[in-house]
């Protein structure tokens, strides 16, 4: 396979016709290898616009999705952002939120797919990503608050614990609801007791591996 031709046609014939117009997220697209962090058995996937399977239920999300959940959160670097990532998979998602955040901490559930994505990330050269075996969606207190959150599954709804660990003006990306009717959906906390819900598009995502908890609806 030509990587860089598979990596270009993805951007171009996947990414770019979905309104996706932001070059900080195009040039990441193209920078941060994302076959490094797929399965060997699904190399031939690495730039296709599906779910990549990685083992123990987990499912790396697709490059559509990952691109438009970052230019929703319209992140940058000179905010030296600190990023709380709920369920981390291969690690791809973790890298690139790093490439403009100060810190990520993300949280797998799932010990196999956490040690993983440390291997990954440290093969990329990652090193502002610390990846903690344990359930995200009641989030990471201790390093808190975030100003960006980022869930990579589905939820069924919110939890109130991320949303809490949310600074003010902080920005929440999740997909929401139950398939085949799931919403992308942008959370801005805009005070201590009211956050602001924006629905941005419908999709489908892998639901995360959680324990069931209360949520918070919208």
């Amino acid at each position: 396979m030509n990587l860089d031709k598979a990596r270009f046609n993805m951007i171009e014939q996947q990414i770019r016709p979905w309104d996706l117009t932001d070059t900080r997220v195009l040039d990441l697209l193209f920078n941060v290898r994302r076959e490094l962090f797929v399965p060997s058995a699904y190399q031939g996937l690495a730039f296709a616009d599906t779910q990549i399977p990685l083992g123990h239920g987990g499912a790396m999300l697709t490059p559509n999705l990952e691109a438009r959940a970052l230019q929703a959160l319209a992140m940058n670097a000179e905010s030296k952002l600190r990023v709380l990532e709920v369920g981390t998979g291969s690690g791809f998602m973790a890298a690139l939120l790093a490439a403009n955040a100060e810190h990520v901490w993300s949280v797998e559930i799932v010990p196999e797919l956490a040690a993983t994505a440390r291997e990954n990330l440290a093969r990329a050269g990652v090193t502002n990503v610390t990846v903690s075996v344990g359930n995200g969606l009641d989030g990471l207190q201790a390093q808190g608050p975030f100003d960006v959150i980022m869930v990579s599954g589905a939820v069924a709804a919110i939890p109130q614990e991320l949303l809490a660990q949310l600074k003010l003006g902080g920005r929440l990306f999740a997909v929401v609801g139950h398939a085949p009717a799931m919403q992308a959906q942008l959370v801005t906390r805009s005070s201590d007791t009211h956050w602001l819900n924006r629905p941005l598009f419908e999709t489908v995502a892998e639901c995360l591996q959680a324990p069931a908890q209360p949520g918070f609806v919208f």
